[in-house]
């Protein structure tokens, strides 16, 4: 008898796991990704969906994801679209990194609707009604400056800005500060539009003044070490994963630091969406969905965030290493016009280019 129960006991378990580990085993087929996440984030997502959907297949030399910055992703999209925008595309959903690029895949008629349950409940950044695109990931567009060099701007008469608006209009600061271009980062490009709407154009004018260097984030972060540059416009994920590496490693970092302005942080709730199926790669909408839905739960959200970037799921209490509480940052944030953003996005880069980098 014990020997029965044994068994039966061993073949419950057994049943238990495979389908603990076939939860979404009917995806199949192949699945192609663009997105601008780090490739840091795409190395932990790739693992959890391979393990989530065993028989879906990645599409890019053993990946799911092709990564670009969101404006090149742009470009080569554009490109795939062709002059009518009626050519079909070489992925089958995107992962970018500003939502306003999402209202125009919309309305050219690119995308595929999916339902995600309960979406008013389950998110705390909006989402398309109609259900062309979700939240899957929050960005926060900060400030940050080297704490040990404090004494030696002060010395020069600089000032550490506390404020994005400081950052830009404090003369005292002309020639060291840096941030990315907009013209090649959606992040960045979504900080120029809110910083926009808080200050108008006059804004462009005063970093053109200032001479503002255009510059990736690792480069930055070196420059504040260096004492190049005095404060920075940067991804607070970048600076995060840059602390948290350096702590696996043994090493303190006290030469860079968060400023969470106090004029407010931008928030980028990056979107999913699924290509719709006659533009689609691989017309697998149904493994895209499945996809899709996941990248909403608390597992994969749990890798969103220890990749350093903030949950969209409501009531999420947990936030990035070293980061701060994500509804304090909600209360904080400048907000963009994603419409105005869409719908402008030459003439903003062009604004750019005439009053910052020439």
């Amino acid at each position: 008898m014990k020997k029965l129960i044994a068994i039966v006991l061993a073949l419950l378990l057994a049943l238990s796991a495979c389908s603990a580990l076939a939860v979404n085993e009917d995806a199949e087929g192949e699945l192609v990704i663009y997105t601008s996440m780090y490739p840091f984030a795409i190395e932990l997502m790739d693992e959890a969906i391979k393990q989530e959907f065993p028989n879906l297949t990645p599409g890019i030399n053993g990946s799911f994801f092709f990564y670009s910055g969101t404006s090149r992703l742009i470009t080569k999209i554009y490109g795939e679209m062709g002059d009518k925008r009626d050519q079909p595309l070489e992925c089958d959903m995107f992962m970018v990194a500003e939502p306003a690029f999402s209202l125009e895949l919309k309305d050219y008629g690119y995308l595929h609707s999916f339902e995600v349950e309960n979406a008013d409940s389950l998110l705390r950044f909006p989402y398309d009604e109609e259900g062309y695109w979700y939240p899957v990931r929050v960005c926060n567009m900060v400030l940050a400056y080297n704490p040990e060099a404090v004494s030696k701007w002060a010395e020069k008469g600089i000032t550490i800005p506390k404020t994005f608006k400081d950052f830009a209009y404090d003369p005292a600061l002309k020639g060291y500060i840096s941030m990315s271009d907009p013209t090649t980062s959606g992040t960045a490009y979504a900080a120029v539009c809110s910083l926009l709407g808080a200050y108008g154009e006059e804004y462009l004018d005063k970093l053109g003044e200032n001479k503002v260097m255009r510059e990736s984030g690792s480069t930055a972060i070196s420059k504040l070490q260096s004492g190049e540059c005095a404060a920075i416009m940067i991804l607070e994920e970048s600076v995060l994963k840059y602390i948290d590496d350096e702590a696996k490693n043994g090493n303190e970092v006290s030469n860079v630091e968060i400023i969470y302005p106090e004029d407010g942080v931008v928030l980028i709730p990056s979107t999913v969406m699924i290509v719709a199926e006659e533009y689609s790669k691989n017309v697998n909408t149904e493994a895209a969905e499945a996809v899709a839905q996941w990248l909403l739960s608390e597992e994969a959200q749990g890798i969103i965030m220890q990749a350093y970037m903030h949950s969209v799921l409501a009531g999420e209490k947990a936030f990035p290493a070293n980061s701060v509480d994500t509804d304090s940052l909600i209360e904080k944030d400048l907000g963009v016009d994603w419409e105005y953003a869409y719908l402008n996005r030459e003439a903003i880069n062009n604004l750019w280019t005439e009053k910052v980098t020439q």
